[in-house]
């Protein structure tokens, strides 16, 4: 080594170190779509699960309507039944002024 030239130490090696993306390996590049197509199957059955549950409750709010249809059904059958006829009115009760005991 002549005298002119300085000693090179290891801070002086040249590297790739921050310029290179994390894309531009191709192994990082499967491992980053691997790891997309599990959260895609995922997703795919959360939604699955959503809509199952959906359609369960839309079935529920028709059972519950036809239920409910049913019964209002059978109420205004009994009021029918149960009706005086119109032309007798009826009787009434003398009106009361408080409460009397009597010992």
């Amino acid at each position: 080594m002549s005298p002119a030239r300085s000693r090179r130490g290891i801070q002086d090696l040249k590297t790739l170190a921050g310029k290179v993306g994390p894309d531009s390996s191709p192994s990082r590049a499967f491992l980053r779509i691997a790891v997309l197509e599990m959260e895609k199957e995922r997703r795919g059955r959360e939604r699955a699960s959503v809509l199952h549950r959906a359609r369960d409750i839309e079935t529920r709010f028709g059972e519950i309507e036809a239920e409910k249809a049913a019964l209002l059904d059978v109420v205004s059958q009994r009021r029918a039944a149960a009706r005086p006829p119109a032309a007798v009115p009826p009787p009434s009760a003398p009106p009361r002024e408080g409460v009397r005991i009597r010992y």
